[in-house]
């Protein structure tokens, strides 16, 4: 497993890294908590053993952003700090560290502290990828995508990079479940879901149950002829299935509507912006007749 190290006393990391390689994990190492911030989002550690007194941003402060992320607020933090005081621990505790641990520190009780909380994330994984997923299609929920848009967003405005958002909609699908029963209404949506993730492959890139029969795309860095290309690309993708509808006025096969947004994420604009965006032009795509793309850029 990953083991990101911050402290600023180079002597402190190579102790630490040596002693938990032995142990066969990956290490990361940083000097300060703006450091860290940064290494937490880019190699994404399952445990971090955290300084308190640091230039720049303290570990406290450092905690404190690191717990009010949602996709970073899950890694287990443990302070490894000169700082002695009943005080301190408890402000370290209560600022979301799952440990306490004083300097000049034991190797054999860092060691075992690591393995108990690194078990413990494992679980906790788990139940959480669990909670994560949908249940008949296998692909992400609209839980998980609430997550990454939040996620995403705010890293796009670090980056300056676009941000799109493309909504999928099964066309006619009350009337397949009527002609086809329920069982095939299932097994269609796992198909949709299959080829959607499929057609996205960049990495970063998210498709997801939107909830019914809606799926969402999330893509990092499109333009817009990209995202219009992608987009068709979804479109024709299911068409190809040719899965039978018999209760489609559209087509003989399942087919879907898109509607696609993109837009350059900025402050003072919510993420929800881009996705009520996206419905809008999934609207207008069912609108003018479904099986087709509609998309704007905002």
């Amino acid at each position: 497993m990953r083991i990101l190290i911050v402290d600023d006393v180079p002597d402190n990391i190579r102790v630490l890294s040596r002693m938990l390689a032995d142990e066969g994990h990956q290490i990361s190492a940083a000097t300060n908590g703006r450091q860290a911030l940064k290494l937490a989002e880019t190699c994404a550690p399952d445990l971090i053993l955290l300084d308190v007194m640091m230039p720049e941003m303290n570990g406290y402060e450092a905690c404190s952003a690191l717990k009010a992320d949602p996709l970073l607020q899950s890694i287990p933090i443990i302070f490894i700090t000169a700082l002695a005081d009943a005080e301190d621990e408890t402000r370290g505790l209560a600022l979301g560290a799952v440990d306490y641990v004083t300097k000049p520190f034991k190797e054999a009780i860092v060691r075992l502290r690591v393995r108990t909380h690194l078990e413990l994330k494992r679980q906790r994984d788990f139940l959480d990828q669990l909670s994560r997923l949908d249940g008949l299609t296998g692909i992400p929920n609209r839980r998980a995508f609430d997550l990454r848009l939040d996620h995403e967003w705010r890293r796009m405005l670090r980056s300056g990079q676009t941000l799109a958002a493309a909504m999928v909609d099964i066309d006619h699908f009350k009337e397949y479940n009527d002609a086809h029963g329920h069982l095939d209404g299932d097994d269609c949506l796992r198909r949709v879901a299959e080829a959607l993730t499929q057609q996205i492959k960049r990495a970063g890139d998210f498709v997801g149950r939107y909830g019914g029969e809606e799926f969402i795309c999330l893509l990092i860095g499109p333009h817009a002829e990209g995202l219009s290309v992608v987009s068709e690309q979804l479109r024709a993708g299911i068409e190809a299935l040719q899965i039978p509808h018999g209760a489609s006025p559209v087509s003989p096969w399942v087919t879907v509507s898109i509607g696609a947004a993109i837009c350059q994420p900025a402050r003072h604009e919510p993420p929800a912006d881009l996705i009520e965006a996206a419905d809008r032009q999934l609207f207008a795509a069912k609108r003018l007749g479904r099986n087709r793309v509609s998309l704007t850029a905002i």
